[in-house]
Formats: C-alpha cells, sequence, structure tokens
C-alpha cells in the first residue's frame, strides 16, 4: 500500500505520460547515428541528477535505483564529488600517468592498500573501465605464473574487450561472431544454489561446495593440468548473471584450491565492491583473501577509473608490460579520493542499514507474491528472480520485463539481470524514505503483472 505523504516528500514527479515528447525525439536521432549495440531497457533521456534523483528532457524526476548500473555510488552529483571534479579540473587535466609522475596516483593506492581484502602490501594498476581492469589481471597472472590456462565460470560477466570477454560466460549475443576469442579459458559451474538445488540448506552446502570441487575432482584429471592453471576469476557476487551470491563454503575451497596448486584467485569486484554489500568488498563477507582484485564502477562516482590491486609481489612485471594512456587520469582520481571519503564516512553503513530493510520486506514478497522465486543479496546489491512456477521454476523473462518497463512509466528506473532478474542498486546514499517508496512503486508494478498474467491464464483456460 501506498504511504502518499510519504511519496508526496520524495517520490517520482512525473508531467504526463512518459516518455515525453522530447524523450522521443532524442531517441529518434539517437537511432539514427548512435552504435545499436547499446542495449537501452526503456527510452530514458537523461538531462540532470541529484542524489537519487534523475531528471529527464521533459522535466520528469524519477527515482534512480539502478544507479548507471551500480555506478553512482554516493549519487548523482555529490556536491564532494562535483568539488573535487572541478578543482582538479582547474589544476591539471591529463599527463599520463604512464609516462609522467603525479602525486594522486600514489595517495589514492595508499588508501585502497588500507581497505584491501587480502594482506599488503599491495601495488595497483589503474585503467578506464571494469574491462580494462580485468584485461590487466587477466594479463598479470599469466606473466607473473608463466602459466597460460584460466578457469572462469558459467553466468560471469567480466566485460566485453577480447579477454574480458574470454572470461565472460553470461549470453551468447556477447560473443556472437567475435570469435576466435583468447585461447585457454575453461568454464565452469557457478553455484547459483536457486537454480541447482531444491532441497534445504545441507543440499545448498554440499552443491555449492561440489561446484568448487568439480574443478579438481574433473576437470584436473581430465582436461586441464593444474600446474598450467594460471588464476580463477571469480565474481564473489554475480552481476549481469543475476546477482547471485556466491555461498561461502564455495569460497573457501576455491581458495584452497587455488593454494594447494599456486593458483591465483582473481576476485571481480567491478560490480560488488566499493562498499555496495554493506563492507568495502563482498569478498569479505566469506572470509576468503584474493590475491588479485578489480573494481571500477562505484570506486569513482561515474568518472571513467579501473583498478587491478594486487599483492605487491604479484605485480612483478617490468616497464611496457602493460599500460593506459588514459589510465589513473588525475580528474579520475580526485572523483575517488572524493568518493572513498564519502563512502567511508556514511555510504558503507548505510549500504549495509538500508539494504538490510529492503531485504527484510523483498525476501517476504517470496510468500505473498505468485512471480517472486527468491530474493537475494547483500547490501544495496539485491536481485529479485521472477518465475512462472514456483515448483518448477520455469523462468519469467518476459514479465520481468514489462515489470522493469512499468517501473519506468511510474518513475523509478531499475534494470534486470541474469535470465529472469530484477536488481535493485541504488546509490549508497539512499533513505530509508525514498527505498520504501521505491518498494511500494515495484510491488504495484508485480501486482498489477501478476493480475494480467492471471487473467491470461483464465482466458486461455476458457480457450481450452
Amino acid at each position: 500500500m501506498r504511504n502518499s505523504e510519504l511519496y508526496a516528500k520524495v517520490g517520482p514527479k512525473l508531467k504526463g505520460n512518459v516518455p515525453g515528447p522530447k524523450a522521443r525525439a532524442a531517441v529518434e536521432h539517437d537511432d539514427r547515428v548512435v552504435s545499436p549495440s547499446y542495449t537501452r531497457s526503456y527510452p530514458l533521456v537523461a538531462k540532470r541528477g541529484r542524489g537519487i534523483r534523475i531528471e529527464d528532457v521533459d522535466g520528469n524526476e524519477f527515482m534512480d535505483f539502478a544507479a548507471g548500473i551500480a555506478v553512482n555510488s554516493t549519487g548523482h552529483c555529490h556536491p564532494e564529488v562535483v568539488k573535487a571534479i572541478q578543482e582538479q579540473a582547474a589544476e591539471l587535466i591529463h599527463i599520463s600517468g604512464t609516462d609522467f609522475y603525479y602525486e594522486s596516483m600514489a595517495v589514492l593506492g595508499d588508501r585502497l592498500s588500507a581497505v584491501a581484502p587480502m594482506a599488503g602490501p599491495h601495488k595497483v594498476y589503474y585503467g578506464n573501465s571494469g574491462a580494462e581492469a580485468v584485461e590487466c589481471a587477466l594479463k598479470l597472472a599469466r606473466y607473473h605464473t608463466k602459466r597460460q590456462q584460466v578457469i572462469s565460470f558459467f553466468g560471469a560477466f567480466h566485460g566485453r574487450t577480447m579477454g574480458a570477454l574470454s572470461l565472460t560466460g553470461s549470453k551468447p549475443q556477447q560473443k556472437r561472431r567475435f570469435s576466435p576469442l583468447v585461447p585457454g579459458v575453461t568454464h565452469v559451474r557457478y553455484p547459483y544454489v536457486y537454480r541447482g538445488s531444491s532441497g534445504g540448506p545441507e543440499e545448498e552446502e554440499a552443491f555449492a561446495l561440489g561446484c568448487a570441487r568439480f574443478i579438481e575432482e574433473k576437470l584436473f584429471k581430465t582436461t586441464i593440468a593444474p600446474e598450467e592453471v594460471a588464476a580463477i576469476f571469480v565474481e564473489p557476487i554475480q552481476g549481469e548473471g543475476g546477482y547471485v551470491v556466491a555461498p561461502m563454503n564455495f569460497m573457501q575451497e576455491l581458495r584452497a584450491i587455488c593454494d594447494r596448486h599456486g593458483i591465483l584467485l582473481v576476485a571481480d569486484e567491478v560490480q560488488s565492491g566499493a562498499g555496495r554489500t554493506g563492507k568495502w568488498w563482498a569478498i569479505e563477507h566469506t572470509g576468503v583473501e584474493p590475491d588479485i582484485v578489480c573494481m571500477a564502477k562505484g570506486i569513482a562516482s561515474g568518472m571513467p577509473l579501473g583498478i587491478c590491486m594486487s599483492r605487491a609481489e604479484i605485480m612483478d612485471w617490468v616497464p611496457g608490460s602493460h599500460a593506459s594512456t588514459f589510465g589513473g587520469n588525475p580528474i579520475a582520481i580526485a572523483s575517488a579520493l572524493a568518493t572513498m571519503d564519502i563512502l567511508e564516512r556514511e555510504g558503507i553503513a548505510n549500504a549495509g542499514y538500508v539494504g538490510g530493510l529492503m531485504m527484510d520486506r523483498l525476501q517476504g514478497w517470496t510468500k505473498t507474491h505468485a512471480l517472486v522465486g527468491d530474493v537475494r543479496g547483500r547490501g544495496l546489491m539485491i536481485g529479485i528472480e521472477l518465475v512462472l512456477d514456483k515448483e518448477t521454476r520455469e523462468p519469467a523473462q518476459a514479465l520481468r520485463n514489462r515489470i522493469e518497463t512499468l517501473c519506468f512509466e511510474k518513475g523509478l528506473l531499475i534494470l534486470g539481470c541474469g535470465e529472469t532478474s530484477l536488481r535493485l542498486c541504488p546509490p549508497l546514499i539512499v533513505t530509508e524514505d525514498e527505498a520504501t517508496v521505491a518498494l511500494d512503486i515495484l510491488e504495484e508494478c508485480l501486482s498489477q503483472v501478476e493480475q494480467e498474467h492471471a487473467q491470461v491464464g483464465e482466458l486461455a483456460a476458457v480457450g481450452d
């Protein structure tokens, strides 16, 4: 039930049906000149943003629970971030850390080392995106170990550049007509518990442990020599794969396998890191320390910055082995330093608190809503899996897409992930009231789609 007073205070403010005339014109223009490879879920044409609010070109105000795909960790145009960017832009925009020095590269390295998910000392490499951070990790793992093979997981998304794409196992379209990819990558099953186990906690734990042990008990005995494996790449919470949380025993077994065979464990925290789960890094919830961690997205509040951080002894390559002209741009680093201040002061704790409140409400939907099969996540990284039948767990992709569109039409921005899930990843500064209103809107849309689906079923039954 919508709280009218709360909705009026913090809810969306729409002037009419969306998209409006200016938005429609902008989409038509975009269609003529911009690559059709982008995946736009609905016709939002943004003009400005503040906090968790986005205003489109027609003056409609939306609540943003997608945060630029989990990028705007401090909200849109946080005053401290804007100030840091403006001040740096007036001093030095670019000089290239590949060829020259500037102090902020090392300053940010120290700040990151202080919150690293593994023991130090550490070294960092700066790129421009999550994919670049992953590319660095892939090259570094092969360079350091002098090994060629790499293991990744089905459902994984590590990026679209050729090395990162080779590690990706999310959707066929992402790889279609781009072969041959980088050789030496083997994919194995990720512990997607909702899709791999239908029993109780004991069966779920056994399933998750079996996913990890398959590597050693089957893969290493049939197709890959363990001494030739450089690294295992894993998302502690799969992002594009459906916001699927890796169980603790799975992560611990991966660490043990890596230790037994001298393999590097690489944590891709591009989407799950920078405080989104209520800790700096999602892997911290498991008690496991990686050897290399990849970060981007929320670490710089929307500025292009990708970072590969490793234990110092691993980053042993010589000058010329890897570099980036724009990586670690002074403005992006200034934004990251301001972002870390905000996250440490309030964002991370708020993600844990508000995310916990949201999870408490959402988990009840598995009992009260026919389409909700599973709710999972940590902090403000929450996935809602929709199914047509809770017994068979048949995916409800079309209905998921319908809910996504309805939310947009009612002023709430969310995105799908995986085959049939919705993701909620608002800025980490979202308030309890804003979360309440957003879930009210989402539940209205969910209920509407459930009613529409039931009516279609009734009509089909009459036809039979």
